[in-house]
């Protein structure tokens, strides 16, 4: 294999962590193939690139025997591979960008096909974050490329919850999400220690949404799942400005008191010109030791606040054990591989949210009266 061949091949491979190939990342240098076996220099934004290990292997199977050698970026390369994330970002880069003045990312254009869902609850400790993990994960894993946002700043747990093994990656004025389980997520609780409490006026709040929504490396997802704040302030409010077409899911539990809570909730979206999508209805019974189904939180109250706010109950989620087990302990229940009725629950409601197709938007000034 000549010079120009291997470096070609190896330029072909696909980076996990941005999903773009190498040459167009400028992740090889040089390559030389004048010994027994290749020497592959992999030039990377720092030698412990979380992907750096895949990246070899990767090399290893195109060409056997390579001898790999890592070297960080320098400053320049560092500066041009920001400077394509930016243009990759804003579509600068691609054949069909047509305003390379429009200050945004590009998933958030009126003609992008991602869908953008708030999960929200009226209060907290109905499972909300529980149902944005797996949900999330569940959509992944049909094939679907998701993000998910912990927009609940100052009660941040996505986390601990989905485990992931390294925090997000800064890169000058650009943050690159964290990739766990095929989701990429962004929290708050990456960039302060988990015990520190923040404690931030609207203002800072409002800016740090902004920047997590805008500053951040979400590529072009079908879906960009926000694990709303319980109640209705300041968080939705910025939301419903950067990010107009979102659509809201409204998580309550059977019981009738969450209900009237969560309907508070959906009635402050559809204030804001919010789409109310559907209702979700988390630890709606469980099954005991002795296979029978007990209802500890009563029952209906998801489907009567459906019927009340007009949309349907897109799934009813049980309570399990291994359901909590597996949020304290970073490992999503739906991906443990096995086959119980919460998991059929989830792949369940992924594909019914799927299905729904994006919301319309209906425009004020084409409004006849």
């Amino acid at each position: 294999m000549s010079t120009p061949t291997l470096r070609s091949t190896l330029e072909a491979i696909v980076e996990p962590q941005l999903v773009r190939p190498l040459g167009d990342v400028g992740f090889i240098g040089a390559v030389d193939i004048t010994g027994p076996f290749p020497r592959v220099e992999l030039v990377l934004p720092f030698t412990s690139w979380p992907t750096a290990p895949l990246l070899e292997a990767a090399i290893k199977e195109v060409a056997e025997g390579t001898s790999i050698v890592r070297r960080s970026m320098n400053e320049d390369e560092l500066l041009a591979l920001r400077n394509y994330i930016r243009m990759e970002m804003r579509g600068e880069a691609g054949p069909g960008h047509h305003d390379h003045s429009e200050p945004g990312p590009r998933f958030l254009d009126k003609t992008s096909r991602t869908r953008v869902l708030g999960i929200s609850s009226g209060k907290g400790g109905v499972g909300k974050s529980s149902v944005t993990v797996n949900l999330a994960i569940a959509l992944a894993q049909q094939g679907h490329k998701v993000g998910v946002l912990d927009a609940d700043v100052y009660g941040f747990s996505l986390p601990k919850m989905l485990g992931a093994d390294h925090d997000p990656i800064v890169l000058g004025d650009t943050v690159i999400p964290t990739l766990v389980h095929g989701v990429r997520c962004l929290s708050m609780g990456y960039f302060v220690p988990d015990e520190q409490p923040v404690i931030w006026r609207g203002p800072m709040l409002h800016k740090a949404i902004e920047q997590l929504v805008t500053e951040a490396w979400w590529d072009q997802p079908d879906f960009l799942l926000i694990d709303m704040p319980p109640g209705t302030g300041d968080v939705a409010l910025t939301l419903s400005e950067i990010v107009p077409r979102i659509e809201m899911y409204v998580v309550t539990t059977p019981q009738a008191a969450a209900q009237r809570v969560a309907q508070r909730s959906a009635y402050a979206a559809r204030k804001l010109k919010l789409a109310v999508r559907g209702v979700i209805e988390n630890m709606s019974w469980f099954i005991g030791d002795d296979g029978k189904r007990y209802e500890i939180f009563g029952t209906g109250g998801g489907q009567k606040l459906a019927e009340e706010l007009g949309v349907p109950l897109l799934g009813q989620v049980p309570l399990n054990m291994t359901l909590r087990e597996g949020g304290d302990a970073g490992n999503p229940i739906v991906t443990d591989g096995n086959e119980t009725d919460v998991h059929a629950a989830f792949a369940q409601l992924a594909k019914t949210i799927a299905a729904q197709g994006q919301a319309r938007v209906y425009r004020q000034e084409l409004r006849l009266v």
